[in-house]
């Protein structure tokens, strides 16, 4: 009897180990992007996208990489040729880019949202269409392998997309 006490207080530590950095991943503080050139916020989880990569010069945006191969980019455009949410979807359905497949889309008055496949990555882009003339965007990939990983976190990445 108490070997067995032994092992079950082991396998509870083991388990207690295991759950404790997915405990601390789960209540870390989100990070909160902002942009200063065209004011596009949004928020995901650092210790996950923890490669900033550098700014571009013209200031419009930012990339972050995860070590597991995702990417994540928050960034604005002027919108010059006065785009709609509808216009652009019809646009990206109409790609002939290769290795570029929209598999889902839907607009609403004053935004889009695409996902599918790009380079053999999936991909999911939200884009706001503001009264300000700027077009916002995030953009996340990943690989197809961790698609139970980063499906759960797309929504609340791309939900938190706005302007200042």
């Amino acid at each position: 009897m108490l070997r067995l006490y032994r092992i079950g207080l082991s396998s509870l530590t083991t388990v207690l180990s295991l759950a404790t950095p997915v405990a601390t991943s789960a209540n870390a503080k989100p990070f909160t992007y902002a942009n200063a050139r065209f004011g596009t916020v949004c928020t995901f989880p650092d210790e996950i996208f923890t490669d900033r990569q550098p700014e571009p010069e013209n200031g419009d945006g930012q990339v972050w990489l995860s070590a597991d191969g995702a990417s994540l980019t928050c960034s604005g455009i002027l919108n010059v040729d006065d785009d709609t949410p509808k216009g652009f979807v019809a646009d990206e359905k109409a790609s002939k880019e290769p290795d570029y497949t929209v598999t889902y889309s839907k607009t609403g008055k004053n935004w889009a949202v695409l996902s599918g496949m790009k380079d053999g990555k999936i991909f999911y882009e939200r884009r706001l269409f503001g009264t300000d003339g700027v077009i916002r965007t995030v953009w996340i990939d990943y690989p197809p392998a961790l698609k139970s990983k980063y499906d759960p976190l797309v929504g609340a990445i791309a939900g938190s997309l706005k302007g200042q």
